[in-house]
């Protein structure tokens, strides 16, 4: 799985400063999840169905071979402010190492972006059953070295 999604979460933090009030940002997050690659239909199984969330989430990952072994993965919603949030998620955690990821704080990022304050509490719980289904990868990855 080749994905090409190059937003950072700094560029996220950068245009979260410049937006004033969460209407606009979450009109931002929304015009992310357009950008979102792809995800096949055949790839929407229940095997890849994120639990906890309030809409269908589909999350596909590996780990690349490459030195050191990179965490990729793609994800699509029925749901366009969740696609947003997978895009926040991508740009937060994909295309880096198991130990890159389980380095970071959610919390931080999500509290940084206002997005404990303004998510309902059924969105923030989807948005971290897609964040440990990243991190176990991530864990699962580090403890095979």
């Amino acid at each position: 799985m080749s994905v090409s999604f190059d937003l950072t979460i700094d560029d996220i933090y950068e245009e979260f400063e410049e937006l004033v009030d969460w209407d606009e940002r979450c009109d931002y997050l929304i015009d992310l999840g357009f950008d979102l690659p792809e995800l096949p239909e055949a790839a929407k199984v229940d095997e890849h169905k994120v639990h906890g969330c309030q809409s269908n989430v589909w999350l596909v990952s590996e780990i690349t071979p490459s030195d050191p072994p990179v965490v990729e993965f793609v994800a699509n919603s029925d749901a366009m402010i969740v696609n947003g949030l997978i895009a926040v998620l991508m740009a937060l955690y994909s295309g880096k190492t198991p130990r890159e990821i389980i380095e970071v704080d959610p919390k931080v990022v999500f509290a940084k972006l206002g997005l404990e304050r303004q998510l309902s509490p059924l969105r923030r719980n989807g948005l971290y059953s897609m964040v440990d289904r990243v991190r176990k990868l991530a864990v699962e990855a580090e403890a095979s070295k």
